[in-house]
């Protein structure tokens, strides 16, 4: 593994794309669909030789080993990558443009999990293919977050940390001044057994649950990554459909705080009861059922109903949906339209649209705004208003509570606005190039926030991302790599202070 330290960020990633391929190239050719196998075998070969080729040219490079040569090639692969990985795609789903199969591997990589396809078109290896790329995709979040952002300060760790955004050189939560390589091999050494772990678990579950072993796979691998990638049918669609949403349930807390594996497979219970993301995402996955429930009752107040099997379904189907789309993931549950007939609102999706803006935590799989930043502008605003009444007032929480209102509160409300800014450009971008206003909103929310099913289900008419406009297609693209990259990010690969030595 120290070998890898001499070759660039990119070219690693590319040899594991590669020997990704063959995971679905052996898939294929177990079940005896040899047509799907062989693009797959033959991509898998042919992209391993260029690679060998590449890290034998580059690996004696004088490049400076910096994070933001790490940043950089963290843009190429989000955007650049997905061309290599589309190749096996293309050849293996007849009748389809590269460019599709090309956005296929951008929602696919960036844990968007949106598709172009409808999922009767797609052989199964194909779909093991979408789910292997977004496991790999969360996997990268998983140690990037670490090894890159951290010492940057971005990607969420600019709220707590006492360095500039961007200009931060190591945080409490990394490995002191070590190289940036050496960062990246630590920490994919130390998460990777984790994150392997856990799908296998999952997976396990899933097939007790009756899942067929693939669908169980792809299913485990997708709630890992946030990426709700499916094969077209849903977790509760299982014999044993209740326990397979509850484990999804359960594990969608690894993208709510990186507290739940950070300390490994036993992290530390009475921190993580402290956890300011947690508690937070614990509000909004109690109150907004709750809501939804009582309205109901508010509702058909002089009718006389009574709690039976379809008010807990209503329920649990509500409580389901808000922790999926607050992790970004997108799983749909079956009980969700009971759910919807139980509230009554002619939209509700549109609450799951509003949900995905506050992401999940930081270093985690998930997207949008992200809970801590949340969590600091709610403690920023209770501060100010306790000074409305008494203005002369001094607040004992200590010197990090103080730095998380005032210095992190400012860097939470920009970042706020560079994502409010970046919603207003993309829906600009797509209204040009010929949607609709509902349409533009919806696909804006859906790439920014990382969760491509927010078209499909936020919304009475799903919207088909196969019938856009190309123009449309390339706007999105740009806009997961932006949601995933996130906006400090791309600004931060912009400042000339950035790249002065």
């Amino acid at each position: 593994m120290k070998a890898l330290r001499r070759f660039p960020l990119i070219v690693v990633l590319m040899g594991i794309g590669a020997l990704a391929m063959f995971i679905p190239a052996l898939y294929a050719g177990a079940i005896g669909q040899l047509e799907i196998a062989r693009p797959f075998l033959y991509g898998g070969i042919l992209f391993l030789t260029l690679v060998i080729l590449l890290g034998l040219a580059t690996m004696n490079l004088p490049a400076p080993n910096s994070e933001r040569r790490q940043l950089v090639a963290l843009l190429l692969t989000f955007s650049a990558l997905p061309i290599m990985l589309a190749v096996p795609l293309a050849e293996a789903v007849p009748d389809t443009r590269f460019s599709n199969a090309y956005v296929e591997m951008v929602a696919s990589i960036t844990t968007t999990g949106a598709t172009l396809f409808e999922p009767d078109r797609l052989p199964m290896p194909v779909h093991l293919w979408r789910a292997t790329v977004g496991w790999l995709g969360g996997f990268l979040i998983w140690v990037t977050a670490f090894a890159v952002m951290a010492p940057l300060t971005l990607g969420g760790f600019e709220v707590t940390s006492v360095q500039e955004a961007g200009q931060g050189r190591s945080t409490r939560e990394t490995s002191g001044k070590a190289a940036a390589s050496t960062r990246l091999i630590r920490f994919a050494l130390r998460l990777g057994p984790i994150y392997l772990t856990l799908t296998g678990v999952l997976w396990l579950i899933m097939i007790l649950c009756g899942t067929e072993p693939a669908h169980g796979l792809i299913f485990a691998m997708s709630t890992l990554s946030t990426s709700g990638i499916t094969a077209g049918d849903l977790p509760g669609e299982a014999p044993n459909g209740a326990m397979a949403e509850v484990a999804i349930f359960a594990f969608l807390v690894f993208a709510i705080t990186r507290r739940s594996f950070i300390g490994g497979l036993s992290p530390n219970w009475r921190e993580l009861r402290r956890d300011r993301e947690l508690r937070i995402a614990l509000i909004f996955v109690l109150s907004i059922p709750l809501f939804l429930f009582l309205r109901h009752w508010l509702g058909a107040f002089e009718v006389q109903s009574q709690l039976d099997d379809s008010a807990i379904t209503a329920l649990w189907g509500s409580m389901f949906m808000v922790l999926s789309f607050l992790t970004t993931t997108g799983f749909e549950s079956t009980s969700w339209a009971a759910a919807q007939n139980w509230s009554g609102l002619h939209t509700p999706g549109l609450l799951l649209a509003g949900i995905a803006l506050f992401g999940g935590g930081v270093a985690t799989t998930a997207g949008g705004v992200k809970l801590l930043r949340v969590y600091v502008l709610y403690k920023h605003g209770v501060r100010e208003m306790e000074r409305l009444i008494h203005p002369s007032s001094v607040n004992s929480a200590g010197y990090t509570g103080r730095r998380l209102r005032r210095e992190g509160s400012t860097i939470a409300w920009i970042f706020f606005m560079l994502f409010a800014l970046s919603i207003a450009l993309t829906m600009s971008a797509l209204a040009l190039s010929g949607l609709g206003f509902e349409e533009a909103t919806l696909l804006t929310f859906a790439a920014l926030t990382t969760t491509g099913p927010i078209a499909t289900i936020a919304t009475e008419v799903p919207i088909s991302y196969a019938t856009l406009p190309e123009t449309a297609k390339y706007i999105l693209c740009a806009a997961m790599v932006l949601g995933r990259l996130e906006t400090l990010a791309i600004l931060a690969l912009l400042n000339p202070d950035f790249w002065r030595n």
